[in-house]
């Protein structure tokens, strides 16, 4: 295939998702897919059979979820808009609403459906300010005790989203104590409650036993099904962005320009300011950098066994979480496709994207 292009792994998603289905035996918890993460229906197929449905943060993902996926559908959003929660309450098994406010004035609407509200324990496991629902005057969720306690005639389970790629399962099993101690005795009168996801448990090593075990005395304490909202970890090391090189220059450190863009294909790297999980096979070293104007368009510094030329394919791992969902337009540069790596090793072309696509995006 000509790059750039996603490339799906389905024997490595399938690792994952046996580890999710092992999580929701042993816990008995439920695991819902966050598209807000990873919406390429396109492998829902695989994924459909090891999960028990889908959560989303828009109109537009609920719809997707109801339509691609199936099975139980959260539909939240920070804020329903009147034109919106019409629609919402047709695709949505449960709707989660973001503040009290929202959930009364949306009451009437949603009366015949099971409602949820997001409550914020004030306090998270993000490293990053831009990301953390617990940054001082937070929007998202409720917190004060007495106006969880004025929604519970509306509500029957609450939404906490406090995790972000936490790998440390010492501290999610403090901070679950936490919630039990400021919480619980609301959480009690509850059917159920989502811890959302950012629980990185698909990573080597991390102890799934140890986790479902919480997770089971958690439910049981306070009798409430448990859900958990996987994103990263459904599709952790899932796929690469495969990409070639286009030029190298030297201006004193060896540079490799690509047919991609981190702005474009891969936001994160620039919100975030990190840098891409790129090959370090060799003592030939370059920094490999998109193809954008931006001056900052920069994956990453990586190691090859031997010096790059031009055409030379490089592929960029993980890339499957906040990508595809995340890609845009910016300076036309062409929008990789999407392929799977098939369980026989053969690759199947999914989509491409043209210059129709780029122009009908505008106006």
């Amino acid at each position: 295939m000509q790059t750039p292009f996603y490339l799906l792994d389905r024997a490595r998603l399938i690792q994952n998702m046996e580890k999710v289905a092992t999580l929701r035996e042993l816990s008995g918890a439920k695991a819902l897919l966050a598209l807000k993460c990873f919406a390429t229906w396109s492998v829902f197929d695989t994924m459909r059979d090891y999960m028990d449905g889908t959560t989303s943060s828009s109109l537009f993902e609920l719809r997707l979820g109801a339509e691609k996926f199936g099975r139980e559908t959260h539909g939240y959003s920070v804020a329903w808009a009147d034109h919106e929660i019409d629609e919402a309450i047709t695709h949505a098994d449960k709707i989660i609403f973001n503040s009290l406010s929202q959930l009364e004035r949306f009451a009437e609407k949603s009366a015949h459906i099971e409602r949820g509200l997001r409550l914020n324990p004030r306090f998270s496991t993000s490293g990053f300010d831009l990301a953390d629902p617990a940054r001082p005057f937070s929007r998202l969720g409720e917190w004060d005790l007495a106006r969880l306690e004025q929604a519970l005639p509306m509500i029957s389970g609450v939404m906490i989203h406090y995790n972000c790629e936490n790998s440390d399962f010492d501290l999610f099993d403090t901070q679950l104590t936490r919630i039990e101690t400021d919480f619980g005795a609301i959480l009690q009168q509850l059917e159920w409650v989502s811890l959302g996801g950012g629980i990185h448990f698909t990573g080597e090593g991390y102890p799934l036993e140890k986790l479902a075990a919480r997770l089971k005395a958690f439910s049981q304490k306070l009798g409430v099904q448990v859900y958990l909202e996987p994103g990263e970890a459904s599709i952790t090391q899932a796929a690469s962005l495969e990409v070639s090189v286009l030029d190298i220059l030297d201006n004193g450190k060896k540079i490799a320009i690509v047919d991609s863009s981190t702005e474009a294909h891969m936001l994160d790297l620039l919100i975030y300011r990190e840098t891409a999980k790129l090959p370090k096979n060799g003592p030939y070293e370059y920094e490999i950098a998109g193809k954008t104007c931006l001056a900052g368009d920069i994956f990453g510094d990586a190691g090859f066994a031997s010096p790059l030329a031009i055409g030379d394919r490089v592929s960029i791992a993980d890339a499957a979480g906040y990508t595809m969902v995340k890609k845009n337009w910016f300076n036309g540069v062409a929008m990789p496709a999407i392929a799977i790596r098939e369980l026989d090793g053969t690759i199947t072309p999914v989509r491409e994207f043209t210059y129709e696509d780029y122009a009908s995006s505008l106006s």
